[in-house]
């Protein structure tokens, strides 16, 4: 493990531990994987069927999203990665496993032939969103059983693992999944999803953002009464540490020691989407190369204040972290 980068709340001069460290690391993604597709177009006219605009198509992209997009934002640090998912037997899951390939990360692909892989597909016009149109079903109760156990098989090959909770049914067996990392000794960071957190105890660490920790912990009236109802979530679920995203207010993580906050950095924010895959895969990432807590929630949180500056699901690289 490396020495702990120098401690700073903030501090432009934090670095990232070394490339050679974090390439030396394997980071375990578990989760909900999605095909995003993008169709750029112009917009130039109303159509007269209706009062919508009509996009004309010019180009289109596919990326990794969900669980796969938190995978390929932990190989663009630099660091080793495994996705453990589950996907259909159709052509969008042969174009995550295309993607998946192209990327550098280590496949484990369930198929599921009931399954239709998740797409969400967004039409953009005039460098604006103009609507998103989801696919989606859900993997069937033998794919997942056969997951849980390929997953107990990973386990000695990684150094910590993330799971990536979409709601989608890929983590039905999430409790479980925590006993098994926690007794390999494995450190476990979850991305939560829903108002039942109870099935995420015993994990080390978790990050949700505002909306999310509101479903579960109720409004708070001002600061110190966030401060009560994060460390009372925390403890009745055993974590070690909470951290709490909150998008133009920074990033506050909770631990035994209290409360810490750490500004947001963002200088321009164009599309928030995948930022919070961002923010837990460089979290992990930093943390499976030995980085201190604190250390590494600086590091995700100046990764977050980049990746909203780029349209749509993007990554951050190393050298930007610099």
């Amino acid at each position: 493990m490396m020495a702990p980068a120098a401690r700073s709340e903030g501090d432009s001069a934090l670095r990232p531990p070394p490339r050679e460290v974090l390439a030396a690391r394997r980071v375990l993604v578990v989760g909900d994987a999605m095909l995003d597709r993008y169709w750029f177009g112009e917009v130039e006219r109303i159509s007269p069927e209706a009062p919508v605009p009509v996009v004309r198509i010019r180009h289109t992209e596919e990326r990794l999203g969900g669980a796969a997009n938190v995978a390929r934002n932990v190989a663009a640090v630099g660091a080793q990665v495994g996705l453990l998912t589950v996907v259909g037997a159709d052509e969008a899951g042969r174009a995550i496993a295309r993607l998946i390939d192209a990327y550098g990360i280590c496949a484990h692909l369930h198929e599921d032939g009931a399954l239709q892989t998740t797409v969400k597909l967004r039409v953009i016009g005039r460098q604006q969103q103009m609507v998103r149109v989801d696919f989606e079903s859900q993997p069937q109760t033998e794919v997942l059983a056969a997951k849980l156990g390929e997953f107990e098989a990973l386990l000695p090959r990684y150094d910590l693992v993330l799971l990536s909770d979409y709601g989608k049914g890929g983590l039905t067996h999430i409790a479980r999944m925590i006993e098994l990392a926690r007794a390999a000794g494995k450190p476990v960071l979850i991305d939560p999803k829903g108002d039942d957190y109870s099935r995420y105890a015993g994990a080390t660490l978790i990050t949700p953002n505002r909306a999310e920790l509101r479903e579960v912990v109720g409004r708070w009236r001002d600061e110190g009464d966030l401060h009560v109802r994060a460390q009372r979530l925390r403890r009745e679920l055993a974590l070690s540490a909470l951290l709490l995203t909150r998008s133009e207010e920074g990033m506050t993580l909770f631990t035994d020691e209290g409360a810490w906050t750490v500004p947001a950095q963002a200088r321009e924010v164009f599309d928030v989407s995948g930022a919070g895959d961002t923010v837990i895969a460089v979290l992990g990432a930093m943390l499976a190369a030995g980085a201190e807590l604190r250390d590494a929630v600086a590091l995700a949180n100046r990764a977050a204040g980049i990746v909203v500056g780029k349209l749509g699901t993007a990554t951050v690289a190393y050298e930007e972290l610099l």
